[in-house]
């Protein structure tokens, strides 16, 4: 039940995270808000580590930097998707990352249910409708900001299998090592680009809030993995993109074709049955 709470908890966490970073992303552009997204969350964490003064448990908690590696290519994917596309139809595709951790779970000789199997199904076609939106002249066309959803998909579903091995050997080293990780990566991408990373100096604490938001899904989610199978909290963590959609209908007002609802709400089904099974 503690591993439900907290990968549930790591879900509310990221969807808030998730709807508002990537409405920043869309004004700033997505390097200059990523820059001080990750320092915010970097910033926390070390704090947090920092105060309760231990060293590592397991070396093992060093598989936090490939999930960063991965998590982060994701995470920019998904801002860059947003910047250019519908928040209701970016996150819901790359909440199918859920199915990785599934296969990964039947690799390990995990068997999954009949509900798994069916959310699986759901997601996927879900996703075939969600990503076709009609055009002027009737025939359909692929919506913007797909393809970057299904690679920040990829890179989401390659994060969790490799966060859970390292939370579950230390939950606190391992998200302040995702965290560094995670944050060089976007300072290297930033030396390579070479892009304006100034902002208003009011936007600072906007910018450290939803970093630390999303760091704080990322140690919920650590410390779901010591006591949860992968299978199970890295679904129900992926439940993120209903928190995401509701608030993108709420304050955005949102609005897509009725063929990319029926898709969209058929993905996030195929998601909720996923972490039912």
């Amino acid at each position: 039940m503690q591993a439900i709470v907290l990968a549930l908890g790591a879900s509310l966490s990221w969807g808030l995270a998730d709807f508002f970073g990537p409405l920043q992303g869309r004004k700033l552009g997505v390097l200059r808000a990523l820059v001080y997204v990750q320092l915010g969350g970097l910033f926390g964490i070390a704090v947090i580590v920092g105060v309760r003064g231990k060293g590592p448990a397991d070396a093992a908690a060093l598989l936090a930097i490939p999930a960063a590696i991965s998590g982060t290519l994701g995470l920019f994917a998904y801002y860059r998707g947003i910047a250019v596309g519908a928040i209701s139809i970016v996150a819901p595709i790359a909440g199918i990352s859920a199915i990785v951790p599934v296969v990964v779970g039947i690799a390990s000789g995990e068997s999954p249910s009949p509900f798994q199997l069916a959310g699986i199904a759901c997601a996927l076609g879900g996703v075939f409708l969600a990503a076709r939106e009609p055009g002027r002249s009737g025939q359909t066309r692929l919506a913007a900001g797909v393809g970057l959803a299904l690679l920040a998909a990829i890179g989401f579903g390659g994060y969790f299998p490799f966060m859970h091995a390292a939370g579950n050997a230390d939950f606190w080293w391992a998200s302040l090592i995702f965290r560094i990780a995670s944050t060089s990566v976007i300072l290297v991408a930033v030396a390579i680009q070479r892009p304006n990373i100034r902002v208003a100096p009011r936007l600072l604490p906007l910018l450290a809030v939803i970093g630390f938001g999303d760091m704080f899904g990322n140690l919920l989610y650590a410390a779901a993995s010591t006591s949860g199978l992968v299978s199970i909290t890295s679904v129900l963590a992926s439940l993120y993109p209903i928190v995401t959609v509701v608030l993108a209908r709420i304050v955005l007002s949102e609005r897509v074709a009725r063929s990319q609802e029926a898709g969209i709400g058929l993905t996030l089904a195929g998601v909720a049955l996923i972490s039912a099974g």
